[in-house]
């Protein structure tokens, strides 16, 4: 079993200090931190230092399960880079994932890699996963 990595980069129209908030806000990720767009996050925890704990659960409130993960945090450099560590509950293995913020006139530009997953399912699964998130956070920013 290989390592494998999903690569993604979307831009949204906020600075970047908005979207690195996002990212680190537990108020703002419980808005948009959720698989699909009908989820609910109802647990968003964050302990902003190198070394401290992130945690998200997200809910299916159609079939009443909920899906949580956490990790902690490796770089932290406000607001251009973020990384940490992630393990789903009830799954042994950690990932990393790693967010570049690059802004220019008022766009600003995430790059997302999450590397160490297991094989090219778990690649495509976090992708469709990871795209909702993403358009839950582009509806987040333009609400703010």
């Amino acid at each position: 079993m290989s390592d494998q990595t999903l690569r993604i980069e979307r831009s949204f129209r906020a600075p970047a200090e908005a979207v690195f908030e996002a990212w680190t806000s537990e108020e703002v990720l419980r808005r948009w931190f959720h698989g699909e767009r009908a989820w609910d996050t109802p647990e968003a925890r964050v302990d902003l230092r190198p070394g401290g704990a992130v945690r998200v659960v997200m809910r299916d409130p159609e079939k009443g399960v909920e899906h949580g993960g956490g990790g902690r945090y490796t770089e932290i450099e406000p607001p251009r880079r973020l990384a940490f560590t992630w393990t789903w509950d009830g799954d042994d293995r950690q990932t990393l994932i790693e967010l570049d913020f690059e802004e220019a006139g008022g766009v600003t530009t995430v790059r997302m890699t999450h590397s160490g997953l297991p094989d090219e399912e778990s690649v495509r699964n976090h992708e469709g996963g990871w795209s909702n998130c993403l358009d839950n956070l582009e509806l987040a920013l333009a609400e703010a």
